[in-house]
């Protein structure tokens, strides 16, 4: 497969001029990067600008990183897809089907009430969490936002998109393993894979090489009061265009989890005809192509991260505004047909 480069760069260009875009888009084709492009501002008061080398919030692009953490757990025998999350959860969360099972939750079929229901009149800069932002910076502390929601449909019935579920996932990871789940995903895959720069990471205690994210093209009012101040098991990690790259290489090469585990995991199970594409285990998949994709849309974030396993090439677009990527991740939609 060629990457048509020249019409990329122009669609970076074209968002650029109209005051879209603020991030950065990169290419990468085995070992070399073929196209790097950063615009905006990773901090507006300071008037500090975007780099390739900045780390940028992913939102739902975290979800691979949860679902890999549980098939980690899988492979050592802790949990098994089979596992009903009942058995897990005890007496939490009582509104769980007990036929839910750890399968379930990582392919969205789980049918479980959502706490952040997508399909919801909601905007993406509303203040959408019900207990204080700061207080939420652990998978236990998320029982009380996700209570509450009846079952919406029984388990394994049909696909719905399902935030609440990963943040389910999270716990069960984390009650399983006897570790905190940011722990978990840090050394069982981020530490697996080379990952450097890929973490969860306080919001009110960001370092210097993360780019905040802004609720609007202009302005210096930033997600900060919108997000969790710790993301968890449906969003939230901080990555950069480079560790991208090295995260689709491990998984394929088998890094992180065994090479029929990825497989499995990238397998589509799901078309899923709203977002033109499908879906499979923590991935979506290119609606008709082999490419794999990770995708973010957030308070400050708008994110895709796109893979073709045969050829070695990984286009990514960081936004660090809440729409600013969308022309251009639009763009790149067809380079993988």
């Amino acid at each position: 497969m060629h990457i048509d480069v020249d019409r990329l760069d122009a669609a970076v260009t074209e968002a650029v001029a109209e005051g879209h875009f603020s991030g950065v888009v990169a290419v990468d084709v085995a070992d070399d990067r073929v196209l790097e492009r950063a615009s905006g501002d990773a901090h507006r008061a300071l008037q500090v600008p975007n780099t390739a080398s900045h780390r940028f919030g992913v939102a739902s692009g975290s979800k691979a990183f949860t679902a890999l953490a549980v098939m980690r757990l899988v492979e050592d025998g802790a949990l098994q897809l089979t596992t009903p999350a009942r058995d897990v959860l005890g007496a939490d969360l009582p509104l769980v089907d007990d036929a839910v099972t750890v399968e379930h939750l990582l392919t969205h079929t789980s049918g479980i009430g959502d706490y952040l229901d997508e399909e919801a009149d909601w905007e993406v800069d509303d203040h959408v969490l019900r207990s204080p932002v700061h207080l939420l910076d652990r998978a236990e502390a998320f029982l009380p936002e996700l209570d509450g929601f009846p079952q919406q449909s029984d388990p394994g019935e049909r696909f719905a998109y399902n935030n609440g579920g990963y943040v389910v996932l999270a716990l069960i990871a984390e009650r399983v393993s006897g570790r905190t789940f940011h722990d978990l995903v840090h050394t069982e895959v981020c530490d697996r894979a080379g990952l450097t720069a890929t973490r969860y990471l306080r919001s009110d205690g960001l370092p210097g090489d993360v780019a905040l994210g802004y609720l609007d093209a202009t302005g210096n009012r930033t997600n900060l009061l919108h997000l969790p101040v710790l993301g968890n098991g449906d969003g939230g990690i901080y990555t950069t265009a480079g560790d991208l790259h090295r995260f689709w290489r491990a998984l394929f090469a088998g890094q992180i989890v065994a090479r029929e585990t990825v497989e499995e995991m990238t397998r589509a199970r799901h078309d899923v005809p709203a977002e033109d594409l499908r879906y499979g285990m923590g991935f979506w998949r290119h609606r008709t192509g082999p490419a794999v994709i990770l995708e973010g849309y957030d308070a400050g974030v708008s994110f895709r991260s796109t893979h073709d396993p045969a050829t070695s090439t990984t286009v990514s677009v960081l936004g660090n505004t809440s729409e600013g990527a969308w022309p251009v991740i639009g763009a790149t939609a067809g380079l993988f047909d």
